[in-house]
């Protein structure tokens, strides 16, 4: 496995974890399930997210839990999927929403890059998987590494908007000043939820208000 390089930005931030012991127990624990068997994301796409949308980009962020854990699937943007994979229930729930909330039909390509462009941090809580094993890289390390993400944003930043769906997401933000953000809470977009609060929602509508009343460009969902 190479090493793991953070973007500059993010870096700065969270170089107080990434030169932790508990950090580079985790980096270990990657290189040894990275060189035995298969892993998701490819090791270049594991900080995609950061990758796409430095520090002083970030306008949204939207907060998963797991990359997905079947082939081809995760590219390591929360929700999204590799280009050409089928959409997942609950990306195809998530497009119902805005198309919905918006009025008007949207693009429905799955690997979300567009989005994470324009400033909206697809942050998974841990960002790495085992294939087919779903959960298998939790309570690793990576749990304390996005939550210092989460607590530099809320700190160091204003006007940015959490989305939080379901209740794992909405407890990753518990510590989020909601005096100088915005925090729209939601059910999860999944099949098993998505009908208790998730559509109707209308957090994208909402998200793009709030940022135009700021001064701040859409976005194009």
């Amino acid at each position: 496995m190479k090493e793991l390089h953070l973007e500059t930005s993010w870096e700065k931030r969270l170089s107080e974890i990434t030169n932790s012991a508990s950090f580079q127990s985790l980096a270990d624990f990657l290189r040894q399930e990275y060189d035995k068997g298969e892993v998701y994301p490819s090791e270049e796409n594991i900080f995609s997210a950061f990758d796409a949308c430095p520090f002083d980009s970030v306008k949204v962020v939207i907060i998963g839990q797991d990359p997905y854990h079947g082939e081809h699937q995760a590219n390591g943007l929360c929700f999204a999927v590799s280009e050409g994979v089928k959409l997942p229930p609950s990306l195809r729930n998530i497009f119902k929403e805005i198309e919905s909330d918006l009025s008007h039909t949207i693009e429905k390509e799955g690997n979300l890059e567009r989005w994470a462009e324009q400033g909206v941090l697809l942050l998974n809580a841990t960002l790495t998987v085992r294939a087919h094993d779903p959960g298998s890289h939790q309570k690793k390390g990576w749990e304390e590494f996005t939550d210092a993400a989460i607590s530099a944003l809320s700190s160091e930043r204003e006007g940015v908007v959490f989305m939080l769906w379901g209740n794992y997401a909405k407890a990753k933000g518990e510590s989020i000043d909601t005096k100088k953000h915005l925090v729209l809470t939601a059910a999860h977009p999944s099949p098993f939820s998505a009908y208790n609060g998730f559509f109707g929602s209308k957090h994208f509508s909402q998200t793009n208000k709030y940022l135009k009343k700021k001064g701040e460009r859409e976005i194009e969902w």
